[in-house]
């Protein structure tokens, strides 16, 4: 299984879907469904019962994972969607590096 190029943290952009041209922030990972939970990105609403932990009740606000297949990552330097190369740093580390530009995340 490969490892998934976006960390939480990283900022992305959608480019595929309802949500195309978005940006937003990688709120959580799960590498094994090759998913991601994107800041403002793939929002659904959910009635929720008044409860002792929320006692009004109401409708809330979250945010779906989307499929990582589906965004890319914004170089920094850039600012543009890229793909990233991984660059042999010493024996066993590598960084992430912009195809475009060269620059290191």
């Amino acid at each position: 299984m490969k490892s998934l190029q976006v960390r939480k943290g990283d900022t992305v952009e959608v480019t595929k879907g309802k949500d195309a041209g978005k940006r937003g922030k990688v709120l959580k990972t799960n590498p094994e469904e090759r998913k991601l939970i994107v800041e403002g990105i793939n929002r659904s609403k959910k009635h929720v019962r008044p409860s002792q932990s929320n006692p009004q009740g109401g409708v809330v606000d979250w945010e779906l994972p989307i499929d990582a297949s589906n965004v890319m990552l914004l170089c920094p330097g850039c600012e543009r969607p890229t793909r990233v190369k991984r660059v042999r740093k010493g024996r066993k580390s590598f960084s992430r590096v912009c195809a475009k530009c060269e620059r290191e995340f």
